[in-house]
């Protein structure tokens, strides 16, 4: 069974399945509603695999909160006050019809949100995308290409909701979150960041076009 599931064919197989089979059947089929179900099964599978096949670290050294230093929080923090400034321009320019939209229509929402995007949806992204994807596919994609092919497959996962703004940002905030796990190698750190960005969505009021089709914000 490990010879199986550390082959090289099934776990390019298994990197076909996951990135762009699951995406696609739930664009086709309209199973948005469901990408948060469907996120943590595949964490699920993952974890399984990461801890058995690849890493027998605990939960602790996973997650790897010794990489908050002063240094890395500060990179991420005036990146994303950068980058905040330059969503909410988008939003203005583009989609003034979507700024702050849940504030107008259900502000106990985006309180919701803030807390449960970061368990529910942030923490599964970035354990699929940066933790099992680095860690189970080191040896079938070039380290070059690792960061690329990391925000790629997480930008083709927001195809799903069938419009421009979700992996058009989608295609950035990949690169960005490959690239802070592959310094830090911390899957506590990059699900900070994506939390961070993914809230500034959801105020400004673009969330809907990352959420919009799985959860009804009226």
């Amino acid at each position: 069974m490990n010879k199986i599931i550390l082959n090289k064919v099934y776990k390019s197989s298994e990197l076909i399945f996951i990135g762009l089979l699951i995406p696609t059947l739930i664009l086709v089929y309209r199973l948005a509603e469901n990408v948060i179900l469907i996120l943590w099964l595949i964490t699920l599978y993952g974890g399984f695999i990461y801890l058995k096949y690849h890493n027998r670290s605990n939960l602790k050294q996973i997650m790897n909160f010794q990489a908050f230093t002063k240094k890395n929080v500060n990179i991420i923090l005036v990146r994303w006050l950068l980058l905040t400034i330059v969503i909410y321009l988008i939003t203005f320019y583009f989609y003034n019809d979507k700024l702050f939209t849940i504030q107008k229509q259900n502000p106990y929402f985006l309180i919701v949100i803030f807390f449960v995007y970061p368990i529910l949806s942030a923490l599964p992204q970035e354990f699929i995308f940066t933790t099992f994807f680095f860690s189970r596919y080191q040896n079938l994609i070039p380290e070059k290409l690792q960061i690329l092919t990391s925000a790629i497959i997480f930008t083709y996962a927001h195809v799903l909701f069938i419009n421009f703004i979700a992996p058009f940002l989608s295609i950035f905030g990949g690169l960005i979150f490959a690239n802070t796990y592959k310094k830090t190698n911390s899957l506590a750190l990059v699900t900070f960041e994506h939390s961070l960005y993914g809230n500034s969505l959801f105020f400004m009021g673009l969330g809907y076009y990352f959420w919009g089709g799985s959860v009804s914000i009226t």
